[in-house]
């Protein structure tokens, strides 16, 4: 049985070696990073010297780097002799890299595995050089940009790569780094890159052809057609258009046919936009520039045939309307290529491009339509991938369409549809069939391990359901609580269904998990609810809602049988008070947690508070002598400053998370994650925690809190209302009006969360910080 990967070497500092090398470290991995010595600057020491500092992080914790090693090329090529596996991540040029890869044979340990991460060039060229057993052992990988965040890797193995290689390769990939993986073809840009460059190329020929503004472009390629709301042109500004631009020559170079060749050709506008330095976001212009204007922030857009930046334009299209009223993606598409205005033609011309060639790439760089839907949906972030939409749209109804419009339609696809088959995918119980180009259909099932709601609710239906919540039936005696209400966020109907699905766990199962499919775990409580209740003075049904919370998070606790709960993304106020108290949490790895009322004028008031302060204590609190003041002033920093965690492991590292809750690295193994932790502390023979009590500090704790609230006042760095909200917060923390040394319960800490809490929705400026979130989206400091 082969060992584990535990000891890898990237070669190349840039911003892929780094970030790869940073992700390796977060996956426990030791690694070496190398790159040249210029005189005495060290590239891959400075390199390293700057992980902390980037935004987004690509390390899980600040002391992940410490999981990491520099060195150079010119003096420590030998530590390849200790790697279970080598990434080259230098240039993208083919010529660096095989002078490199003939450099490090000499030190490669047989069976070492080795990679270059690259976005296009040929993996088959690299290693036809290098020994037999070198090619067994050498396969593409690209990581898509950047590594931490980016779901696709793409494994490009050659004729002489080892199945084995690639297997254990694709295992690592998806368990420990938690990638969702694409096997591709030795073809310039492999499978995303190729359909994505086109498919960017083709919007802004099309938008020339039809006389589309950037602007005009950006909201019809987004969203409303299962695309980021970065759409095109923002993120060609975002990626580079330098970039973008060496990306698709990878394609001109090395295509071999000739309308191939012209279709990846780079318009003349671009090569002049770069140039002038016009390249994106990292020079501050590129198809959009932000300028100041009397001290207010203006987006503009580039106007080609002006040559200059001009304001952005809001478009006004009947299709454009009628797409953002259409309630399905399917629908928004639809709405969109069946209008007879200057964007629906746009978007039919556009789309009806990407859908052709797609097909016709079929089977020279993917073998099915499913491999080429995967790449777009995990490397491009689409909702659908090009044969999804086009079964969507319907297949039979669009190649007519096609076709009356002179389109050559790719024979594969004529032939299926001349078969009976009439679309790419058919969905059963428990599987899927996918057409192939050489006729007939290929069996796919997901592996036991994704599981997933939405395919066990269209199997099965819900155990019980309201408009805010579900429970679902997982099998094997675990049930699952599902949030599914407007971002999640916690009202009265998802803590009706919890209470209820408390009722039905205790008569027909063995446990429960909390979790949900949405973007994010939950965002908080309903804010807008509570501004409505607090406007028109409604304390008693406030006072009820609040009431209501804390019994629910105390029922969490304290049940009998456990309770996992799978946390993910932003996990934020009252999200967070659901989730900590569950008997274990399986956090995903990109979990973003914090109790953050402050930032809209509040205190956490559904257990939040009582459990930190709990957590922070306990364990120090043992035998009633030790000072409690530092954990106090520890849960006080965290409340008052709203800290959130930047993934799982800091959640950790913060206390939002206890040493025994788990991590999954691979949100879509998280669920099944989640269902293991409820059988294994079944099968353990559960029984919920002791009822707490916890020792406050009394007044003189609350005055050392005072004093720094009254310093940060005096210098500037908090309002009179923060200092409000943080004298709130320090009476809860340091027990009220208990003399120092007593214990309370948790239900006398809850109450006065309650309180607080009811006090600061009376304040017009905690309304007004509410009010403004809601808005703006962000927090007021008033």
């Amino acid at each position: 049985m082969e060992r584990t990967l535990q000891k890898a070497v990237v070669l190349g500092s840039g911003v892929m070696g780094a970030a790869i090398a940073a992700h390796l470290a977060n996956a426990g991995l030791s690694v070496v990073l190398l790159d040249r010595k210029i005189g005495e600057q060290r590239l891959a020491q400075a390199a390293l010297e700057q992980l902390p500092r980037q935004k987004p992080s690509p390390l899980y914790s600040p002391r992940v780097r410490e999981r990491i090693q520099a060195g150079s090329f010119e003096e420590d090529l030998a530590v390849i002799r200790e790697a279970d596996w080598v990434i080259e991540a230098i240039v993208e040029q083919l010529e660096p890299k095989l002078k490199l890869l003939e450099q490090l044979e000499p030190y490669w340990k047989p069976g070492t595995i080795v990679s270059s991460n690259t976005s296009g060039l040929s993996i088959a060229a690299m290693s036809q050089h290098r020994s037999d057993s070198f090619r067994r052992h050498f396969i593409g990988t690209h990581f898509f940009n950047p590594p931490r965040y980016m779901k696709l890797v793409e494994l490009i193995p050659t004729e002489d790569t080892d199945p084995e290689v690639v297997a254990r390769i694709q295992q690592f990939c998806e368990k420990r780094l938690g990638k969702s993986v694409v096997i591709a073809k030795d073809t310039p840009n492999f499978i995303a890159n190729r359909i994505g460059t086109y498919g960017l190329l083709v919007t802004i020929q099309e938008m020339a052809k039809h006389g589309l503004s950037v602007s005009a472009v950006d909201a019809l390629t987004g969203p409303l057609l299962g695309r980021p709301k970065s759409a095109t042109f923002r993120t060609l500004d975002m990626v580079g258009l330098d970039t973008f631009v060496h990306v698709a020559g990878n394609v001109h170079r090395q295509a071999a046919d000739s309308e191939e060749k012209a279709m990846f050709e780079v318009p003349p506008f671009l090569k002049a936009m770069i140039e002038s330095g016009q390249v994106g976001e990292k020079a501050g212009r590129g198809f959009y520039q932000v300028r100041q204007n009397n001290g207010e922030k203006v987006i503009e857009q580039w106007d080609m045939a002006a040559q200059a930046y001009v304001a952005r334009d809001k478009p006004r299209y009947p299709s454009l309307e009628a797409a953002r009223n259409a309630k399905s993606l399917n629908g928004k598409i639809s709405a969109l290529i069946a209008a007879d205005d200057p964007a629906g033609h746009f978007v039919w011309s556009m789309l009806k491009r990407v859908l052709l060639y797609s097909a016709a790439k079929i089977p020279e760089i993917a073998d099915d339509p499913l491999a080429v839907d995967q790449a777009m949906r995990w490397g491009f972030s689409w909702e659908q991938g090009p044969f999804e939409t086009w079964d969507s749209l319907g297949v039979k109804p669009t190649v007519e369409r096609m076709k009356a419009e002179g389109e050559s339609i790719p024979a594969w696809v004529e032939e299926m549809l001349a078969s009976g088959r009439t679309s790419f995918y058919e969905n059963t119980a428990d599987r899927i069939l996918f057409a192939l180009p050489a006729g007939g259909a290929k069996e796919w099932q997901e592996p036991p391990e994704k599981l997933s709601l939405r395919l066990l609710k269209e199997r099965q239906g819900t155990v019980l359901s309201n408009s805010g919540a579900s429970l679902v039936d997982l099998g094997d005696g675990v049930a699952c609580l599902e949030f599914h209400s407007a971002n999640n966020a916690v009202g009265p109907d998802i803590l009706q269904m919890l209470f209820q699905s408390l009722e039905e766990v205790r008569s027909r199962y063995r446990g429960l998990v909390i979790a949900n499919e949405g973007r994010h775990f939950c965002v908080g409580a309903n804010l807008m609810l509570l501004l409505m209740e607090a406007q028109d003075d409604n304390w008693m049904e406030i006072e009820r809602m609040i009431r209501q919370f804390q019994n629910a998070s105390m029922a969490i606790k304290y049940f009998e049988m456990p309770i996992v709960s799978a946390p993910f993304g932003m996990t934020l106020g009252g999200g967070v008070e659901l989730a900590i108290p569950a008997a274990c949490v399986q956090a995903s790895a990109e979990t973003y947690m914090g109790l953050v009322e402050t930032g809209v004028g509040l205190i956490p008031a559904g257990g939040g508070t009582k459990e930190l302060l709990l957590r922070f204590t306990r364990a120090v609190d043992y035998d009633g002598k030790l000072d409690l003041q530092p954990f106090v002033n520890r849960a006080f920093e965290m409340i008052g400053l709203a800290k959130v965690s930047t993934s799982g492991q800091e959640a950790k590292e913060l206390g939002y998370l206890r040493p025994t809750d788990r991590i999954s690295v691979n949100r879509d193994y998280q669920l099944y994650d989640a269902k293991r932790m409820v059988l294994a502390l079944a099968d353990a023979g559960y029984s919920p925690p002791e009822r707490e009590s916890c020792r406050v500090v009394g007044e003189p704790g609350r005055a050392v809190l005072h004093m720094g609230l009254y310093q940060m006042k005096g210098s500037g760095h908090i309002s009179a209302h923060d200092e409000l909200i943080g004298r709130k917060l320090a009476h809860i923390l340091t027990g009220g009006q208990m003399p120092a040394g007593t214990v309370v319960t948790e239900q006398y800490l809850l109450d006065l969360e309650r309180e607080a809490f009811l006090s600061l929705c009376g304040e017009p400026k905690s309304q007004a910080r509410m009010q403004h979130m809601l808005l703006k989206g962000k927090p007021l400091r008033n």
